[in-house]
C-alpha cells in the first residue's frame, strides 16, 4: 500500500496544487448549507432581515430601548449608533459586533414590543411613573430578566424571532419596503450560492484534469521503468517471473494503480477535508443532535470492516488468477498449430474455461461485496435523515431550532456520511491496487544477477581483435545440483572458425550462451583479447558480438528494419551485402517491395529457412568481431548451407566465428572442432584429427555420413 503513496513523491507539486483546490472546493461545499439555512430562516421567515439590531431606528425608539439596557449595553449601543436628525443610524457592519448588538438589544426589543402591544400600559404613563419615582429602571430591568427566563424556557430562538418582528415594525414605521428588502436578500444570497457552485465546478474540473494527468504520467513512468528493468533481466529473472506475469504487471497492474491514484487524488484527499469541515460546522449549529452523526459513522465503519474482511483475501488472489489466465491464453495462442494437429481443441477450451471460471468466481465475490455496500449505505443515510427530521421537528416545535438550521444539519450530516462512504469505497479498491503495486515493485526492486560492474574495462577493448578464450570454465544453472559444463578450455582465434558439436543435451548452446553473458560462468573465466568479459559493460560486450539464436527471431516491421536492427549506422550497401552473404538476396528480390516487404510479428509470414537467413544477415550487417551461430543453419538445405559458409569465410575473414552445429557437413572445414560429451570436452581438433582420435566424434560422423563419404574423407 505504501508503494502507491511512494509513487506520488515525484508529482508532489501537483499533489499540493490538488490539495489547495480541494480545500477551496470543500469550503464552497460546506458554505452552501449555511446559505440554504439563511434563505429559509432569514430570507423567507424574517423577510430578509438578518439582524435584530436595526440599521436605522427612530429617536423615540432609541429612547424607549434605553430604559431596558444595562449600562454596559447602553455603552455598546451608543458606540455603534450615531444620531442623524430624528433617526439613529447604525455605524458598523462588523459581523462580530453585530452579534453582540443582537444579544444586547433583542430582549429590550421584546420588552418594548410587549409594552407597545399592551392596551393596559401607556408610554406617557410609563415615563410619568418613572419621573415620579413610582417605578425605577431597576424595576424594568428586573421585569426584563423575569421575561427572559420565561421565554428561554420556550427555546433560544423565540427571543430572536420576537426581536426580528420588532425590527420589521420599526422598518415599516420608517417607510421601508419590506418586500424589496426580502427580494434583495434572496437574490444576493442566491447569487452568492451560484458563485460558490461555479467555483466548486471549476475546482472539481481542475482537480479531475490534474489528477488524471498526474496518474497518466505516473503510469507512463512505471511502464517505462518496468520495461527498462525487464529488458535488463537475464534468463534467471525471466524464469522467476514468467512472461505472462510480466505482461500482466506491465498492463493490468499498472492500470489498477493508475485508476486508484486518480481516486486517491480526487476522493481520498477530499473526503477527510469535507468530513472534518462538516463536523466543525455541525458543532457550530445550534442543535443537540451530534449523537446521530456518531451513530451513523459507527454503523458505516462496522459495515466496511465486515465487507473488507470478506473481500480482501479475494483481491490478493485475483491478480494471481489473472496471471494464470494470461499464461493459458498465451500458450494456447502461440501453440495453436500444434493444438489443431493433435485435435486437442476441446481439451484446451476446457483448460481455458477452468482458468476463466476461477477468475470469474473471485471477481463475482468482490463485485457482490461492492453491490451489497451501496444499498446498506443508502439505508444508513435514509435512516439518519429520518432521525434528524424526527428529532429536529421536536426542536422546531419547542423553539430550540429553526427550520433552516435543521436543513443545514441534514446537509452537513449527509456530507460527513458521504465522506466516510467515499473513504470506505476507496478502501475496498486500495487493497487490490496495493497488491498490484507490490507486484510492480517486486519487479522494480529485483536486481539482475548479470549486470555491469561499478568499474569496467571498456577502454582496453578499443581495437578488438576477437580472440575468445575459455579458461577452465564450469557452469551450472541456478538452483541446479550438477554442472552442465565442466572444465572447458579452448581458444577461438580471429580469422578462424571454431565449431562445437555433440549429442543432444551435451551443453553446446549453454556454452555459447556464456559468451554474451546470458548466464555467467560458475567457475573459471572467459576472456576476449585477454579481458575477462565480466569486466566489460554489457553494451561493450554485445557491441563486438554478432549473435544468431537457435530459433530465428524477427520483429514486426519490414525486411530493412530487421536487417538494420544492429544499429542505426548500418548503410543500405552493408545491408544488401549481408543479405547476399546470408543467401537471402534471391527471395528478397523476388518480393514486389524488396527490402520494404512487411514482416509480421514473429516473422510468421516467411518460411523457417527465410527467417533463419534473415537472422544471419542481421548479424552480418552489424559487422562484429565475433560471430556466434547457435545451430543457425539447421533450417537450410545443404546447397544453401554450403554457399552461405563459403561466402561467409571469403568476406568475413578477419572475424572470429563460433558455430554450434548438429550436422558435420556444416563444420567439416572448421579450423577447430570441439566435441562435447555430457558437458565435458571429448576432443579438440580438425575433422581429420578427430576422426582418428575421438570416438565420440567418430560415432556422430558415422550416424550422419555414409561409408563412401567417410572413406572419401579419410582418403
Amino acid at each position: 500500500m505504501l508503494h502507491i503513496f511512494g509513487y506520488l513523491k515525484r508529482s508532489w507539486k501537483s499533489v499540493v496544487l490538488i490539495f489547495m483546490l480541494l480545500i477551496f472546493q470543500a469550503s464552497c461545499d460546506l458554505t452552501l448549507p449555511q446559505f440554504t439555512s439563511n434563505l429559509v430562516d432569514i430570507g423567507i421567515q424574517q423577510n430578509g432581515i438578518a439582524h435584530a439590531a436595526p440599521a436605522e431606528m427612530r429617536d423615540t425608539t432609541m429612547e424607549d430601548l434605553s430604559l431596558f439596557l444595562t449600562d454596559e449595553e447602553q455603552a455598546l449601543v451608543s458606540s455603534c449608533y450615531e444620531q442623524s436628525g430624528d433617526r439613529w443610524v447604525r455605524t458598523t457592519d462588523d459581523e462580530k459586533t453585530l452579534e453582540q448588538l443582537d444579544e444586547a438589544m433583542s430582549m429590550p426589543m421584546v420588552m418594548l414590543d410587549t409594552i407597545q402591544s399592551s392596551d393596559q400600559i401607556d408610554r406617557d404613563a410609563l415615563y410619568a411613573r418613572l419621573e415620579s419615582g413610582e417605578i425605577t429602571r431597576e424595576h424594568l430591568l428586573g421585569a426584563e430578566s423575569q421575561m427572559e427566563s420565561q421565554l428561554s424556557g420556550m427555546g433560544g430562538s423565540t427571543i430572536t424571532q420576537k426581536a426580528i418582528l420588532f425590527t420589521q415594525k420599526e422598518y415599516e414605521a420608517l417607510g421601508y419596503d419590506l418586500h424589496e428588502m426580502q427580494m434583495n436578500y434572496l437574490l444576493t444570497t442566491g447569487g452568492k450560492m451560484l458563485a460558490l457552485s461555479l467555483g466548486m465546478v471549476a475546482a472539481a474540473i481542475l482537480v479531475g484534469l490534474i489528477a488524471s494527468r498526474t496518474a497518466a504520467e505516473l503510469a507512463m513512468h512505471l511502464r517505462e521503468s518496468l520495461f527498462t528493468r525487464v529488458v535488463s533481466f537475464g534468463n534467471e529473472e525471466m524464469t522467476k517471473f514468467s512472461t505472462a506475469s510480466l505482461i500482466t504487471r506491465s498492463t493490468n497492474d499498472i492500470q489498477q494503480v493508475q485508476m486508484v491514484i486518480v481516486m486517491l487524488l480526487r476522493i481520498v484527499l477530499y473526503a477527510p477535508i469535507l468530513g472534518l469541515g462538516g463536523i466543525f460546522r455541525v458543532m457550530r449549529t445550534e442543535t443537540s443532535m451530534a449523537w446521530i452523526i456518531a451513530v451513523a459513522v459507527g454503523a458505516v465503519m462496522c459495515l466496511v470492516a465486515v465487507l473488507m474482511g470478506v473481500a480482501l483475501p479475494r483481491f490478493k488472489k485475483m491478480q494471481t488468477l489473472i496471471d494464470n489466465l494470461n499464461l493459458v491464453a498465451r500458450e494456447i495462442l502461440t501453440g495453436l498449430p500444434v493444438i489443431r494437429a493433435f485435435s486437442r481443441e476441446k481439451h484446451e477450451e476446457e483448460r481455458f474455461d477452468g482458468a476463466n471460471i476461477a477468475l470469474t468466481r473471485t471477481q463475482l465475490v468482490t463485485n457482490r461485496v461492492m453491490t451489497f455496500m451501496m444499498p446498506c449505505m443508502m439505508l444508513i443515510m435514509n435512516v439518519v435523515t429520518v432521525a434528524i427530521v424526527w428529532f429536529g421537528a421536536h426542536g422546531v416545535d419547542l423553539g430550540n431550532m429553526q427550520v433552516g438550521d435543521m436543513m443545514a444539519f441534514i446537509t452537513y450530516t449527509m456530507q460527513i456520511i458521504m465522506s466516510f462512504l467515499m473513504i470506505s469505497m476507496i478502501s475496498i479498491m486500495l487493497p487490490r491496487a496495493g497488491v498490484a503495486a507490490d507486484r510492480i515493485n517486486e519487479v522494480l526492486t529485483t536486481e539482475p544477477r548479470i549486470r555491469d560492474k561499478a568499474k569496467v574495462e571498456d577502454d582496453k577493448l578499443t581495437n578488438c581483435r576477437g580472440e575468445v578464450v575459455f579458461d577452465d570454465v564450469s557452469f551450472r544453472y541456478p538452483d541446479a545440483d550438477a554442472d552442465v559444463l565442466e572444465h572447458i578450455s579452448f581458444t577461438a582465434k580471429p580469422g578462424q572458425t571454431t565449431a562445437i558439436i555433440g549429442s543432444t543435451g551435451a551443453g553446446k548452446s549453454s556454452l555459447l550462451n556464456l559468451i554474451p553473458r546470458f548466464f555467467d560462468v560458475s567457475y573459471g573465466r572467459i576472456t576476449i583479447d585477454g579481458i575477462d568479459i565480466r569486466n566489460l559493460s554489457l553494451h561493450k560486450l554485445h557491441e563486438v558480438l554478432g549473435y544468431v539464436p537457435q530459433k530465428g527471431v524477427l520483429f514486426s516491421g519490414d525486411i530493412e528494419s530487421n536487417l538494420k536492427f544492429g544499429g542505426a549506422d548500418i548503410s543500405d550497401a552493408q545491408m544488401e551485402q549481408a543479405a547476399e552473404i546470408a543467401q537471402a538476396t534471391e527471395f528478397i528480390e523476388s518480393k514486389p517491395d524488396r527490402y520494404q516487404t512487411p514482416i509480421a510479428q514473429g516473422g510468421t509470414n516467411v518460411s523457417g529457412g527465410q527467417k533463419q537467413r534473415l537472422s544471419i544477415a542481421r548479424a552480418i550487417a552489424k559487422n562484429p568481431k565475433i560471430y556466434l551461430f547457435d545451430d543457425s543453419f539447421s533450417a537450410l538445405d545443404y546447397k544453401t548451407d554450403a554457399a552461405l559458409r563459403r561466402a561467409l569465410s571469403e568476406r568475413v575473414h578477419d572475424a572470429t566465428t563460433i558455430i554450434v552445429a548438429q550436422r558435420i557437413s556444416t563444420i567439416l572445414h572448421a579450423e577447430q572442432i570441439i566435441v562435447l560429451d555430457e558437458g565435458k570436452v571429448a576432443g579438440i581438433g580438425t575433422h581429420e584429427e578427430l576422426m582418428k582420435t575421438c570416438a565420440t566424434y567418430q560415432e556422430i560422423a558415422r550416424s550422419q555420413l555414409s561409408e563412401k563419404e567417410l572413406g572419401g574423407m579419410n582418403a
